[in-house]
């Protein structure tokens, strides 16, 4: 049975749709949590939902801050790091020829160095308490490639190269480091694609639907429990069979 009652996690990106509902599984488990966005408003909002959700705004692009984030997240959850949910990240999609160098450095900067660092500082803690899980969010595209999105995959399949590096470098510490790779999710972000497309999408998708966001926010569920503890560097696909590995 998974029980994760009072184990202290961090999730990125929180109040986005994915993110939302990482947050609601998670309570739903008995974590301590505290959620992490650049939007205060929308922070606030989930800490009204949820009474015992601690809140810190953060902009995961601020790299020369991330090491002070995670000791001010930790401070907050007593100064115990049982987990890290890595899920905030950006795209910025073009054609190769026409992307610009700050497109490319933005996206690469934010969803690998940002993640690398977050994950770095991160093990430190868990070091500490000689046990730890570190849950990345990546995606389909990061093991299929995607038009227009040179920079956004090229970021997301390193996340996961790297996940396996640290996953190696830290599984005798009691760390594990796994990815979870979405395909096509209902968020906001769907939402705004012409239906057209919306329907080309779906014919390539086995299952004949997008997912939900509680699919992804069930495999963290999985994997931040210790029914998992067994699993190092590995990545779960939630896509509904559009790629199998």
């Amino acid at each position: 049975m998974i029980d994760l009652k009072d184990k202290k996690i961090i999730v990125t990106g929180a109040t986005g749709g994915i993110g939302n509902s990482i947050i609601e599984k998670l309570e739903s488990f008995g974590a301590n949590i505290l959620a992490s966005g650049t939007n205060q408003e929308k922070l606030d909002k989930l800490k009204s939902k949820f009474n015992n959700l601690k809140i810190l705004r953060f902009d995961i692009s601020e790299i020369d801050k991330i090491e002070k984030f995670i000791e001010d997240a930790s401070n907050l959850l007593d100064g115990k790091l049982d987990c890290i949910v890595n899920n905030a990240g950006i795209t910025h999609d073009n054609l190769a020829i026409r992307m610009s160098m700050n497109e490319w450095k933005k996206v690469i900067e934010i969803n690998l160095t940002s993640t690398f660092l977050l994950s770095k500082f991160a093990i430190k803690k868990m070091l500490k308490n000689k046990s730890g899980k570190i849950i990345n969010i990546t995606s389909v595209v990061g093991h299929t490639g995607n038009l227009g999105q040179a920079n956004y995959t090229a970021s997301k399949a390193g996340v996961i190269a790297m996940s396996k590096s640290l996953a190696l470098e830290y599984a005798k510490k009691n760390i594990n480091v796994n990815c979870i790779s979405p395909g096509f999710i209902k968020t906001a972000m769907t939402d705004k694609i012409d239906d057209k497309f919306k329907e080309s999408i779906i014919s390539k998708i086995p299952s004949a639907k997008l997912g939900e966001p509680e699919d992804v926010a069930n495999a963290v569920i999985f994997l931040a429990s210790n029914l998992s503890n067994y699993i190092n560097g590995e990545t779960i696909h939630v896509n509904g069979g559009m790629y199998m590995a």
